[in-house]
């Protein structure tokens, strides 16, 4: 069982108590925002995704954590590694994505959790490349993505969507653990 502890965190696989409150997350519009299309998503399409996520983590050796509190226990989303598929013209990549629920944002949690996910990236997985693909406007996933050393490869277009995104990416070599 891969789990990483940080001093708030705990970054571990799914369990099935995660549905419920990740699907709380998902059906958050303002969590929902900048994420595809901006829609919302129920209990089935939370299901669904984090079978992908468990089959990722089965087929590639990583995937999507699930995010907790130390202190209490209780999910706050997720962070973790995927390989980007939806923006063809990145490939090959590992991308590092974060979603947490609206009540945890502001408290650096994305932060600390997305810094693990680089350096488990890095020394467990043996990457040595990671890139993190954000809608403009998004600022902060904007602000996180600069804390983590990340540098603005390409600004692109949503394929399906059309809206402007950018590409940041980090060379592992050169990461700060």
């Amino acid at each position: 069982m891969t789990e990483i502890r940080t001093p708030r965190l705990l970054l571990r696989r799914w369990h099935d108590d995660d549905l419920v409150p990740m699907a709380d997350i998902n059906a958050d519009p303002r969590v929902m925002r900048w994420i595809d299309d901006g829609s919302v998503r129920d209990l089935d399409h939370t299901a669904e995704a984090i079978e992908r996520w468990e089959e990722e983590w089965d087929e590639e050796g990583f995937g999507l954590f699930a995010v907790e509190l130390l202190a209490s226990g209780e999910l706050i989303g997720f962070t973790g590694l995927s390989v980007p598929e939806f923006l063809p013209e990145v490939m090959p990549a590992v991308a590092i994505s974060w979603r947490l629920g609206s009540q945890y944002w502001g408290q650096g949690y994305a932060s600390e959790a997305a810094h693990a996910t680089l350096e488990f990236a890095l020394q467990d997985r043996g990457l040595d490349r990671v890139v993190a693909i954000d809608r403009v406007g998004d600022n902060a996933s904007e602000n996180v993505i600069r804390k983590l050393g990340m540098e603005l490869e390409r600004e692109t277009a949503h394929p399906v969507h059309g809206y402007p995104l950018r590409v940041h990416a980090i060379d592992l070599t050169e990461f700060q653990a």
